[in-house]
Protein backbone atom coordinates (compact mmCIF):
# COMPACT_ATOMS: atom_id res chain seq x y z
CA UNK A 1 0.00 0.00 0.00
CA UNK A 2 0.75 3.53 -0.61
CA UNK A 3 1.43 4.58 3.20
CA UNK A 4 4.17 1.58 3.51
CA UNK A 5 6.58 3.28 0.63
CA UNK A 6 9.23 5.81 1.57
CA UNK A 7 7.72 9.53 0.72
CA UNK A 8 8.82 12.58 -0.10
CA UNK A 9 6.16 15.65 0.69
CA UNK A 10 6.15 19.15 -1.16
CA UNK A 11 7.20 20.66 -4.46
CA UNK A 12 10.37 21.73 -3.78
CA UNK A 13 11.14 18.56 -2.25
CA UNK A 14 10.24 16.28 -4.82
CA UNK A 15 11.85 18.71 -7.40
CA UNK A 16 15.18 18.35 -5.43
CA UNK A 17 14.60 14.43 -5.49
CA UNK A 18 13.72 14.30 -8.96
CA UNK A 19 16.91 16.53 -10.13
CA UNK A 20 18.77 13.97 -7.92
CA UNK A 21 18.29 11.17 -9.43
CA UNK A 22 16.12 9.51 -6.61
CA UNK A 23 13.89 6.50 -8.09
CA UNK A 24 10.78 7.65 -7.95
CA UNK A 25 7.92 5.11 -8.13
CA UNK A 26 5.22 7.80 -8.93
CA UNK A 27 4.01 11.13 -8.03
CA UNK A 28 0.61 11.93 -6.60
CA UNK A 29 -0.14 15.63 -7.62
CA UNK A 30 -3.37 17.56 -6.52
CA UNK A 31 -5.50 17.93 -9.71
CA UNK A 32 -6.00 22.06 -9.33
CA UNK A 33 -2.17 22.54 -8.68
CA UNK A 34 -1.56 26.05 -10.10
CA UNK A 35 1.76 27.72 -8.59
CA UNK A 36 5.14 28.73 -10.19
CA UNK A 37 6.76 25.79 -8.47
CA UNK A 38 4.28 23.37 -10.07
CA UNK A 39 5.24 24.37 -12.87
CA UNK A 40 8.71 23.63 -12.04
CA UNK A 41 7.76 20.34 -11.04
CA UNK A 42 6.45 19.64 -14.60
CA UNK A 43 9.20 20.91 -16.22
CA UNK A 44 11.44 18.63 -14.34
CA UNK A 45 9.93 15.55 -14.93
CA UNK A 46 9.80 16.04 -18.44
CA UNK A 47 11.99 13.00 -20.04
CA UNK A 48 11.34 10.94 -17.39
CA UNK A 49 9.32 7.85 -16.95
CA UNK A 50 7.75 8.61 -14.22
CA UNK A 51 3.98 7.94 -13.55
CA UNK A 52 2.83 11.27 -12.61
CA UNK A 53 -1.47 10.77 -10.89
CA UNK A 54 -3.98 14.24 -10.87
CA UNK A 55 -5.46 13.24 -7.75
CA UNK A 56 -8.53 15.56 -5.51
CA UNK A 57 -6.38 16.52 -2.58
CA UNK A 58 -8.74 14.09 -0.85
CA UNK A 59 -6.69 11.30 -1.80
CA UNK A 60 -3.80 12.90 -0.29
CA UNK A 61 -4.60 13.44 2.93
CA UNK A 62 -5.52 10.29 3.05
CA UNK A 63 -1.84 9.54 2.76
CA UNK A 64 -0.65 12.39 4.89
CA UNK A 65 -1.20 14.84 7.25
CA UNK A 66 1.92 16.22 6.79
CA UNK A 67 2.58 20.19 4.84
CA UNK A 68 1.87 18.30 1.31
CA UNK A 69 1.78 21.74 -0.83
CA UNK A 70 -0.07 19.35 -3.05
CA UNK A 71 1.99 16.81 -3.80
CA UNK A 72 3.60 13.64 -3.18
CA UNK A 73 6.26 11.64 -4.36
CA UNK A 74 6.98 7.57 -3.34
CA UNK A 75 10.33 6.50 -3.58
CA UNK A 76 10.74 3.03 -4.98
CA UNK A 77 12.75 -0.07 -3.33
CA UNK A 78 14.71 -0.61 -6.06
CA UNK A 79 16.77 0.99 -9.20
CA UNK A 80 15.01 -0.13 -12.32
CA UNK A 81 16.86 -0.80 -15.35
CA UNK A 82 16.40 -0.66 -19.16
CA UNK A 83 16.23 -3.39 -21.32
CA UNK A 84 18.18 -1.85 -23.79
CA UNK A 85 20.99 -1.74 -21.55
CA UNK A 86 20.36 -5.09 -20.19
CA UNK A 87 20.48 -7.50 -23.10
CA UNK A 88 24.03 -6.29 -24.55
CA UNK A 89 25.06 -7.04 -21.44
CA UNK A 90 23.57 -10.12 -20.98
CA UNK A 91 24.97 -11.24 -24.44
CA UNK A 92 28.62 -10.18 -23.81
CA UNK A 93 28.40 -12.49 -20.73
CA UNK A 94 27.41 -15.13 -23.10
CA UNK A 95 23.98 -16.07 -21.50
CA UNK A 96 20.74 -17.20 -23.06
CA UNK A 97 18.45 -14.43 -21.64
CA UNK A 98 15.28 -15.39 -19.97
CA UNK A 99 13.05 -12.42 -19.55
CA UNK A 100 8.96 -11.87 -18.35
CA UNK A 101 6.75 -9.05 -19.07
CA UNK A 102 4.41 -7.95 -17.08
CA UNK A 103 1.13 -6.17 -19.37
CA UNK A 104 -1.24 -4.30 -17.26
CA UNK A 105 -0.46 -6.12 -13.94
CA UNK A 106 -1.85 -3.85 -11.09
CA UNK A 107 -1.35 -6.43 -7.85
CA UNK A 108 1.62 -5.78 -5.90
CA UNK A 109 1.39 -9.54 -4.26
CA UNK A 110 0.83 -11.09 -7.63
CA UNK A 111 3.59 -9.54 -9.00
CA UNK A 112 5.69 -10.20 -5.67
CA UNK A 113 4.79 -13.96 -6.09
CA UNK A 114 6.01 -13.84 -9.64
CA UNK A 115 9.31 -12.23 -8.87
CA UNK A 116 9.63 -14.95 -6.51
CA UNK A 117 9.46 -17.62 -9.19
CA UNK A 118 11.39 -15.39 -11.86
CA UNK A 119 13.80 -15.49 -9.20
CA UNK A 120 13.93 -19.41 -8.44
CA UNK A 121 13.56 -19.99 -11.61
CA UNK A 122 17.05 -17.94 -13.15
CA UNK A 123 15.12 -14.73 -15.13
CA UNK A 124 17.23 -12.44 -15.85
CA UNK A 125 14.74 -9.58 -15.49
CA UNK A 126 10.88 -8.60 -15.24
CA UNK A 127 9.68 -5.62 -17.66
CA UNK A 128 6.63 -3.49 -16.39
CA UNK A 129 5.36 -0.35 -18.22
CA UNK A 130 5.78 2.67 -16.88
CA UNK A 131 2.36 3.38 -16.69
CA UNK A 132 -0.67 1.62 -15.90
CA UNK A 133 0.78 -1.20 -14.09
CA UNK A 134 2.18 -2.20 -10.75
CA UNK A 135 4.79 -0.49 -8.60
CA UNK A 136 7.78 -2.19 -6.78
CA UNK A 137 6.73 -1.33 -3.15
CA UNK A 138 6.84 -2.49 0.53
CA UNK A 139 3.92 -5.68 -0.27
CA UNK A 140 5.78 -6.57 -3.34
CA UNK A 141 8.79 -6.73 -1.67
CA UNK A 142 7.70 -9.22 1.17
CA UNK A 143 5.21 -11.04 -1.15
CA UNK A 144 8.64 -11.59 -3.15
CA UNK A 145 10.64 -13.16 -0.32
CA UNK A 146 13.61 -10.93 -1.46
CA UNK A 147 13.84 -11.60 -4.84
CA UNK A 148 12.96 -8.32 -5.74
CA UNK A 149 16.31 -7.32 -3.69
CA UNK A 150 18.49 -9.27 -6.62
CA UNK A 151 16.00 -9.92 -10.13
CA UNK A 152 16.54 -6.79 -11.87
CA UNK A 153 13.02 -5.25 -12.80
CA UNK A 154 12.70 -2.56 -16.03
CA UNK A 155 10.53 -0.11 -16.28
CA UNK A 156 9.58 0.62 -19.96
CA UNK A 157 8.19 3.55 -21.41
CA UNK A 158 6.24 1.47 -24.44
CA UNK A 159 5.61 -2.11 -24.55
CA UNK A 160 5.77 -2.67 -27.89
CA UNK A 161 8.81 -0.50 -28.35
CA UNK A 162 10.08 -2.58 -26.07
CA UNK A 163 9.16 -6.15 -27.83
CA UNK A 164 10.53 -4.78 -31.30
CA UNK A 165 13.79 -3.93 -29.89
CA UNK A 166 13.71 -7.42 -28.34
CA UNK A 167 12.51 -9.52 -31.44
CA UNK A 168 15.55 -7.45 -33.71
CA UNK A 169 17.85 -8.95 -30.69
CA UNK A 170 17.27 -12.32 -31.37
CA UNK A 171 14.29 -12.88 -28.60
CA UNK A 172 11.57 -15.29 -29.07
CA UNK A 173 8.19 -13.69 -27.94
CA UNK A 174 5.77 -15.93 -26.13
CA UNK A 175 2.21 -14.75 -24.91
CA UNK A 176 0.46 -16.72 -22.97
CA UNK A 177 -3.43 -16.38 -23.63
CA UNK A 178 -6.99 -17.96 -23.91
CA UNK A 179 -6.37 -17.40 -27.92
CA UNK A 180 -3.58 -19.12 -27.60
CA UNK A 181 -3.08 -21.54 -30.44
CA UNK A 182 -1.92 -24.78 -29.11
CA UNK A 183 -1.28 -25.76 -25.44
CA UNK A 184 1.81 -23.49 -23.34
CA UNK A 185 4.28 -26.95 -24.09
CA UNK A 186 4.43 -27.01 -27.34
CA UNK A 187 6.07 -23.67 -27.69
CA UNK A 188 9.93 -22.84 -28.17
CA UNK A 189 11.47 -22.00 -24.84
CA UNK A 190 14.92 -22.62 -25.46
CA UNK A 191 16.61 -19.34 -27.07
CA UNK A 192 16.39 -15.86 -25.79
CA UNK A 193 12.85 -15.72 -24.64
CA UNK A 194 10.25 -13.23 -23.68
CA UNK A 195 7.39 -14.37 -22.01
CA UNK A 196 4.63 -12.55 -21.22
CA UNK A 197 1.62 -12.49 -18.89
CA UNK A 198 -1.41 -9.81 -19.15
CA UNK A 199 -3.89 -9.05 -16.47
CA UNK A 200 -6.27 -11.41 -15.70
CA UNK A 201 -9.03 -9.77 -16.82
CA UNK A 202 -7.88 -8.28 -19.62
CA UNK A 203 -4.78 -9.98 -20.97
CA UNK A 204 -2.07 -9.11 -22.88
CA UNK A 205 -3.18 -6.37 -24.96
CA UNK A 206 -3.82 -6.55 -28.63
CA UNK A 207 -0.95 -4.67 -29.72
CA UNK A 208 1.67 -6.40 -28.08
CA UNK A 209 0.16 -9.63 -28.84
CA UNK A 210 0.55 -8.74 -32.70
CA UNK A 211 4.40 -9.01 -32.18
CA UNK A 212 4.22 -12.32 -30.67
CA UNK A 213 5.92 -15.18 -32.09
CA UNK A 214 3.56 -17.80 -30.44
CA UNK A 215 0.72 -17.72 -28.77
CA UNK A 216 -0.27 -20.20 -26.26
CA UNK A 217 -2.59 -21.47 -23.64
CA UNK A 218 -2.83 -23.33 -20.44
CA UNK A 219 -5.53 -26.11 -20.22
CA UNK A 220 -8.60 -25.32 -18.20
CA UNK A 221 -10.14 -28.96 -17.40
CA UNK A 222 -12.57 -27.31 -14.32
CA UNK A 223 -15.79 -24.70 -14.50
CA UNK A 224 -13.44 -21.43 -13.84
CA UNK A 225 -11.93 -19.90 -16.64
CA UNK A 226 -8.75 -19.05 -15.54
CA UNK A 227 -5.32 -19.50 -13.37
CA UNK A 228 -4.24 -16.97 -10.82
CA UNK A 229 -1.84 -14.78 -13.15
CA UNK A 230 0.96 -15.52 -10.88
CA UNK A 231 0.52 -19.07 -11.02
CA UNK A 232 0.55 -19.39 -14.36
CA UNK A 233 3.35 -17.32 -15.01
CA UNK A 234 4.94 -19.86 -12.65
CA UNK A 235 3.71 -22.77 -15.21
CA UNK A 236 5.49 -21.20 -18.36
CA UNK A 237 8.54 -20.18 -16.55
CA UNK A 238 9.37 -23.36 -15.24
CA UNK A 239 8.68 -24.80 -18.73
CA UNK A 240 11.05 -22.84 -19.95
CA UNK A 241 13.50 -24.34 -17.05
CA UNK A 242 12.66 -27.77 -18.06
CA UNK A 243 13.33 -26.95 -21.89
CA UNK A 244 16.28 -25.08 -21.15
CA UNK A 245 18.10 -27.32 -18.87
CA UNK A 246 17.77 -30.28 -21.27
CA UNK A 247 19.28 -28.96 -24.55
Amino acid sequence: MDDKSEMIFGVRAVIEAIQAGKEIDKILVKKDIQSDLSKELFAALKGTLIPVQRVPVERINRVTRKNHQGVIAFISSVTYQKAEDLVPFLFEQGRNPLFVMLDGITDVRNFGAIARTCECGAVDAILIPARGSVSVNADAMKTSAGALHTLPVCREQNLRTTLQYLKNSGFRIVAATEKGDYNYTEADYTGPLCIIMGAEDTGVSYDNLALCDEWVKIPMLGSIESLNVSVAAGILIYEAVKQRNND
